[in-house]
C-alpha cells in the first residue's frame, strides 16, 4: 500500500517507477535497469535497507533516499555512513517525499555534468552510459556479463577482485553462481580483447587470489 502509494505521487511528477517486494530483488533490479534514484525501505525481507543501501553504495553513486520507522539520531547517522543521500522518518507526508526525491534528482544531474561517464585505460575506452567498449577506436561487442565484469575492473586498474566479489557485484546478491562461469566469461572477454586492433589491457589471474586489469603505465622509450 505504502508503495503504491510513492508509485502515484512520483509518477505525477513524470517519473517512471519500479517497484520491488524485497531487498534482494532491489539489488538485483539496481543492478539491471540502473535506476537514477532508489527509495528504500529500511524494513524489508530477505535483505533490509541497510544492507541493500551499503551494497549499492559500494558499486554504484546512485542517490539513496532511506524511509524509517526508527527515527533516532542513531539510526540516522547510520543510514548516512552506509552511504544513504537522504533520510526520511516514518510517518512522513508523500508530498514531502516528492520532493526530497527532487532534490536528489536536481543534485544528481548537477554532478553528472562534471562526472565521466566513460572509463579509460590504455587503448580501452568503456562508455558506461551507452555500454559499448572500444579499443583503439574500434568496438568490441561484449556481453552483458563481460561488459559488467570489465566495468569494474577497469574502474580500478590493478585492484585485485576476488571471484566472490565478482559473482556478488555481476550476477546478484545472493545469486548460486559457480566460481568456473566466471572463468569462462573472463577466458571469453580476454579472446575479445585480445582480437581487437590497438593495446588493450589484459586481464590478469592473481592466483589463489582472482582477477585485475592490467594498469597502463604508457609507452616506454
Amino acid at each position: 500500500m505504502q508503495a503504491r502509494l510513492i508509485r502515484i505521487y512520483l509518477e505525477r511528477e513524470g517519473n517512471e517507477v519500479q517497484i520491488v517486494s524485497d531487498g534482494r530483488s532491489a539489488i538485483d533490479r539496481a543492478r539491471t535497469s540502473r535506476p537514477d534514484l532508489v527509495v528504500l525501505d529500511v524494513m524489508m525481507p530477505h535483505v533490509d535497507g541497510l544492507d541493500v543501501c551499503r551494497i549499492l553504495r559500494a558499486e554504484s553513486r546512485v542517490p539513496i533516499l532511506l524511509l524509517t520507522a526508527r527515527s533516532t539520531e542513531e539510526d540516522m547517522l547510520l543510514g548516512l555512513d552506509l552511504g544513504a543521500d537522504d533520510y526520511l522518518a516514518k510517518p512522513y507526508s508523500p508530498r514531502e517525499l516528492a520532493a526530497r526525491v527532487r532534490a536528489l534528482l536536481r543534485r544528481a544531474r548537477n554532478s553528472a555534468r562534471v562526472d565521466p561517464v566513460a572509463l579509460s585505460v590504455g587503448d580501452l575506452e568503456i562508455d558506461l552510459s551507452r555500454y559499448k567498449v572500444r579499443v583503439a577506436g574500434d568496438e568490441v561487442a561484449l556481453t552483458g556479463k563481460e561488459f559488467a565484469i570489465l566495468s569494474l575492473l577497469a574502474a580500478e586498474p590493478g585492484h585485485v577482485f576476488t571471484r566472490s566479489q565478482i559473482i556478488d557485484r555481476v550476477f546478484g546478491f545472493g545469486q548460486n553462481v559457480l566460481e568456473r562461469t566466471v572463468d569462462a566469461h573472463v577466458m571469453n572477454l580476454r579472446r575479445k580483447l585480445a582480437a581487437a586492433r590497438g593495446k588493450a589491457p589484459k586481464v590478469e589471474t592473481v592466483y589463489g587470489r582472482g582477477f585485475r586489469l592490467e594498469e597502463h603505465t604508457g609507452d616506454v622509450s
